[in-house]
């Protein structure tokens, strides 16, 4: 979801990549979510940090505590930023509870980003 805002929000502003710890799939609430914003995850696909190992970034983002402590160190980042959001897959529930935890993410991440977008760290 921060990929989707992120390229919405800085348009060409800002080169943008994201990965994960594991490879899985984008979550489909993320996809029905960022669509009521008017965001299209559809092809967007799950990558591992490993992609992008030994690249040069000017920000490294984490959004999630799992990510920050499983993050490798990227040598070429200037900025290494940690946001901490909770990990809307993990909800359990039933559809309208797992929807709204994934809400709550994508409102949560999208005014995080329009602070740093305001003003980069």
């Amino acid at each position: 979801m921060a990929e989707g805002w992120l390229r919405t929000l800085a348009g060409d502003s800002f080169e943008v990549f994201s990965a994960g710890t594991d490879a899985t799939k984008v979550r489909p609430e993320a996809i029905q979510v960022m669509s009521e914003r008017g965001i299209d995850l559809g092809s967007h696909s799950s990558k591992t940090l490993q992609a992008f190992l030994g690249q040069p970034f000017d920000y490294v983002i984490t959004v999630c505590d799992q990510a920050n402590e499983a993050c490798p160190n990227f040598p070429g980042a200037a900025r290494r930023l940690h946001w901490s959001f909770p990990d809307p897959s993990s909800v359990s529930g039933d559809a309208q509870v797992r929807l709204q935890a994934f809400r709550e993410s994508r409102d949560a991440i999208e005014a995080r980003l329009r602070e740093f977008l305001a003003n980069p760290e």
